[in-house]
């Protein structure tokens, strides 16, 4: 099952479900849902989309396979990147990195200077593969959104 033909499409409305869903089980996985997240995962329209954010999708077959997010900051024009998710059954086989690798390539087209994280030090796979990336360890700041963020990674670009 490693030879995935899938494709990475931006936010439709249809996919509003399925944002929630993954993020939803991955969150109840490995942390909790903090009532930030339930707020934006029900409301991703108006939390993200609305907001200049995008959202994207690794489908195949018409079936989401992953999603994540790019959220605007308080220091425009830099963006989070955000809510993060594969189906269990797929996770391992690239997926996360390929929805990456489509962020950055994304924010770079658009000229912006850096990309920022929020994750938790106990990811010890994704904060080695977002290190793989260039990303660097900076400063969380007091007043972080997540509770469950205890460190914050910046990719300049």
């Amino acid at each position: 099952m490693n030879s995935f033909k899938m494709n990475i499409k931006t936010y439709q409305p249809s996919y509003a479900p399925a944002f929630k869903a993954l993020n939803i089980e991955w969150l109840e996985t490995y942390f909790y849902v903090e009532p930030y997240d339930n707020e934006v995962l029900s409301n991703p329209e108006k939390y993200i989309i609305q907001k200049g954010g995008h959202i994207f999708f690794a489908i195949e077959q018409n079936n989401v396979l992953g999603t994540v997010a790019l959220m605007p900051t308080k220091n425009t024009p830099i963006f989070e990147l955000t809510k993060m998710a594969v189906l269990p059954e797929t996770r391992g086989k690239g997926i996360g990195q390929k929805l990456l690798e489509h962020c950055i390539d994304f924010v770079t087209s658009m000229e912006h200077p850096s990309l920022v994280l929020y994750s938790h030090r106990s990811l010890e796979n994704a904060i080695h593969i977002y290190k793989k990336y260039g990303f660097k360890e900076i400063p969380v700041e007091e007043d972080v959104h997540y509770k469950r963020a205890d460190i914050k990674m910046e990719l300049v670009l």
